[in-house]
């Protein structure tokens, strides 16, 4: 009984191993990318079609999202990052790019953990306006806006209200220049 099992298992490897090549060949052919094998498997698109995003918002297979998360049109959601909407809830707005290995939290259970229990969780909503740009790595707080047009830098924590067409970065994340648009050019201007 074991070796038809073993063999019924080879068997399966074998053909997960063609499906892989033949998908990994796909896509390097025609978006140039070699990606994660459960991401040639499912569609982003249609993830943020089942979370109920808006047109064209497209979400990896490998983000986590927990609690309420709305998601506006054309925003994208990279691979790895973490919504936790549980604590209040999460907006995204409109043609946000919010990168890898991004977090977002709207709770946290510090002084929960420090009182033994004894403590609520601290709960707050996050709302991130449109057309903003969230680098890679960066960790957003409960209860925190961040305006429209703003750019956070890769590795920041936001644990504070960002101003609309603001640049910040930093741990903790503080404004260090602004976002300028006239027509269709942007100029970014650093304070000193």
């Amino acid at each position: 009984m074991k070796t038809k099992d073993n063999d019924e298992i080879l068997k399966l490897h074998e053909n997960l191993i063609k499906l892989h090549n033949q998908l990994r060949n796909s896509k390097k052919k025609e978006w140039d990318r070699v990606l994660p094998f459960e991401e040639l498997l499912f569609d982003r698109w249609e993830k943020a079609e089942f979370l109920k995003a808006k047109k064209n918002a497209s979400v990896y297979h490998s983000s986590t999202i927990f609690g309420k998360v709305e998601i506006e049109k054309n925003a994208w959601i990279g691979p790895y990052t973490i919504l936790d909407g549980s604590g209040g809830g999460i907006k995204i707005g409109k043609f946000c790019s919010i990168s890898s290995g991004v977090q977002i939290y709207t709770h946290d259970t510090v002084k929960w953990s420090l009182t033994g229990g004894k403590a609520e969780f601290e709960k707050g909503g996050v709302i991130i306006g449109d057309n903003c740009y969230v680098g890679p790595n960066v960790i957003i707080s409960k209860g925190v806006k961040i305006g429209k047009g703003c750019i956070i830098g890769a590795n920041s924590f936001v644990n504070r209200n960002i101003p609309q067409y603001s640049i910040a970065y930093g741990i903790p994340a503080k404004k260090i220049g602004n976002v300028k648009i006239t027509k269709d050019k942007i100029r970014l201007e650093y304070l000193k």
